[in-house]
């Protein structure tokens, strides 16, 4: 007699507010590290980010007001629980990008190194989210519903708008800064691509 697999293990109320506390996190940090290397970056916060440069408003508020469109869109196709969880996020982040500069003044560090510490870390940050049904809004959003409805990877979905980020981004800024940003986007959405697999992670 054949076994039936075991039932999806569902995450607790504790284990999801850990888990996209950690998340943010590890995304501020990533974006603190890039920020003080005067690198980009793509989707949402790309967006933001680069706005923030060129207006010299905080970058959490600007963040914050991108995402507002976005809500409705998760709202009606992803849910409210996602919703909800997607603004608390999105507000804590922009809280944690202001108060991390206060407790942490990053030194010298090389521009590439830079690079690859903001990818990973925050490639791994939107990872524990995604894995208890949250994100930062934007442009996860919609890579979320493609990689749902058709199955293409929210990794390859975002890789894609960030190349027409990035494309804006090489008319605006030195292109060695943007060359270097490049490198740290690509390892972000690695880790996304890569460990992103709701077949093989089946808690919810």
């Amino acid at each position: 007699m054949r076994r039936s697999p075991p039932s999806p293990t569902r995450h607790t109320p504790l284990e999801d507010a850990q888990g996209l506390g950690l998340g943010v996190f590890f995304c501020g940090v990533g974006l603190h590290v890039l920020t003080s290397a005067g690198l980009i970056t793509g989707q949402t916060a790309g967006i933001a980010v680069i706005a923030s440069y060129l207006t010299g408003w905080p970058f959490g508020p600007v963040f914050f007001v991108i995402n507002i469109p976005f809500y409705v869109l998760a709202w009606l196709r992803l849910g409210p629980a996602f919703t909800l969880k997607s603004l608390l996020s999105v507000t804590l982040l922009s809280v944690v990008t202001m108060l991390l500069p206060l407790g942490w003044t990053i030194g010298e560090m090389h521009v590439g190194f830079a690079a690859l510490l903001s990818g990973a870390v925050t490639g791994t940050g939107l990872l524990v989210m995604f894995r208890h049904n949250g994100s930062l809004g934007g442009l996860g959003v919609v890579a979320l519903l493609v990689q749902d409805t058709t199955g293409f990877r929210a990794g390859y979905v975002q890789l894609i708008a960030d190349v027409v980020i990035f494309g804006i981004g090489f008319l605006l800024f030195p292109a060695p800064i943007i060359l270097w940003s490049l490198l740290g986007a690509v390892v972000l959405n690695l880790v996304i691509a890569v460990n992103h697999r709701r077949d093989r992670y089946v808690a919810t």
